[in-house]
C-alpha cells in the first residue's frame, strides 16, 4: 500500500458526526445508523489488541445495561449476512455478555488496509494496548504500510524515539514479551533487559527479577553486575584457552622433535621398537641419547606392569 492512500489518523477514515443512536436513519448515508444483531458482528480481524481485561468490560456492560450504547459501533460488511467490526469492540464485547440482542452500527466500505489502519490508530491513540501489543502494532505500521518511524510518530502524536524504543522490545524472548504483555514486569525492566542478547539470560534475569520484586534500578544495577562477572568468567575463560593452546603447542613440537629424532634412527632399531611394541602389547618409543638408544614403555597402571612382566618371566 503506497503512503499516500494513508490517513493522517482517525478523522481521515471516521466522522465524529454520530451522534444519533437510535433506530432511525440520518440524511448523510455515509453516518447511517442501523440495529445490528450481535450474534452477526464478527471482531477485526485486524485488531492488534489480543487482551481484554474482564472487569473492565464488566462495568462497560454495567452501564450499557443502565443506560444503553451511547455510541455506535462502526462495521463494515463481510458478507450479505455478517458484518466485521471496524471500532468498537469493547462495546460489542461487553454487549455479548450480558445477552443484547441488537447494537447501533455504522455501516461503512473499507478496504483490508483502512481497517488494519483504523485498528492500530485507534488503539494507539487511546492507550488500550499493553507494550507489546503496541510494539507489533507499531511493526505492523511499518511493514505492512511501509512507514519510516518518524511518520508513525506523527500519526499517533508520540516522539520517534519513543516507537523505536517500543519496537526494540520485540528483540526481547518471547517468555520475557509475555511476562511484559501480562504486565508482571514494566516496559522500564524490559527495556533493561534488551542489554542481554541471549534469550536463555533474558529469561533466567527476568525471573530473577519478578521473584525479587526488583526496582528498575535495581535491575539496572543488577545487570551491570552481570556484565561485569560475565566480562571476568570470559578473560579467565580466554587465559585458559591461552594456557591450553601452549600447552597443546608444545605438545606438537614435542612431537615433532620426536619425528625428526625418529628420521635420524636407523631402520633396524625402529624395526626393533615395533617387535618390542607388538610382544608387550603397549606403546614404546625409542630416542637418541648420546651415543645410545633408549627405549621407554608407557603403562596406564600397575597392572600394565605386571602383565609385561609376567611376559619377561617366561
Amino acid at each position: 500500500m503506497s503512503k499516500n492512500r494513508l490517513g493522517k489518523g482517525l478523522g481521515a477514515l471516521i466522522s465524529s458526526d454520530n451522534k444519533k443512536n437510535d433506530e432511525s436513519v440520518s440524511e448523510d448515508m455515509n453516518n447511517a445508523i442501523k440495529n445490528i444483531y450481535v450474534k452477526k458482528i464478527e471482531p477485526n480481524p485486524f485488531q492488534p489488541r489480543q487482551e481484554f481485561d474482564q472487569q473492565s468490560l464488566e462495568e462497560l456492560a454495567n452501564s450499557i445495561e443502565d443506560k444503553g450504547v451511547l455510541q455506535p459501533v462502526t462495521v463494515r460488511q463481510a458478507k450479505p449476512d455478517l458484518y466485521q467490526l471496524v471500532t468498537g469492540e469493547r462495546r460489542w464485547r461487553a454487549c455479548k455478555l450480558i445477552g443484547v440482542n441488537k447494537i447501533p452500527a455504522i455501516v461503512r466500505d473499507y478496504s483490508d488496509d483502512q481497517m488494519m489502519e483504523i485498528a492500530l490508530i485507534e488503539n494507539l491513540q487511546r492507550e488500550d494496548l499493553n507494550p507489546i501489543e503496541k510494539a507489533q502494532a507499531y511493526k505492523t505500521m511499518l511493514d505492512q504500510f511501509n512507514l519510516t518511524q518518524e511518520e508513525v510518530a506523527k500519526k499517533v502524536g508520540k516522539s520517534r524515539s519513543s516507537i523505536a524504543n517500543v519496537v526494540r522490545l520485540l528483540n526481547l524472548a518471547p517468555k520475557v514479551q509475555m511476562f511484559v504483555s501480562r504486565e508482571t514486569m514494566s516496559m522500564g525492566h524490559a527495556r533493561a533487559l534488551l542489554a542481554l542478547d541471549n534469550n536463555e539470560l533474558q529469561i533466567k534475569t527476568a525471573e530473577h527479577i519478578i521473584k525479587n520484586n526488583l526496582t528498575v534500578r535495581e535491575t539496572e544495577k543488577f545487570l551491570t553486575e552481570l556484565k561485569n562477572n560475565k566480562e571476568k568468567v570470559e578473560q579467565k575463560n580466554q587465559k585458559q584457552k591461552e594456557k591450553e593452546d601452549k600447552k597443546l603447542k608444545t605438545k606438537e613440537n614435542q612431537k615433532s622433535k620426536q619425528k625428526n629424532a625418529n628420521n635420524q634412527i636407523d631402520k633396524k632399531w625402529l624395526k626393533a621398537k615395533e617387535k618390542f611394541s607388538t610382544y608387550l602389547n603397549t606403546e614404546v618409543e625409542i630416542k637418541n641419547n648420546k651415543n645410545k638408544k633408549v627405549f621407554s614403555i608407557s603403562f596406564d597402571n600397575y597392572e600394565d606392569v605386571e602383565k609385561i612382566l609376567s611376559k619377561l618371566e617366561k
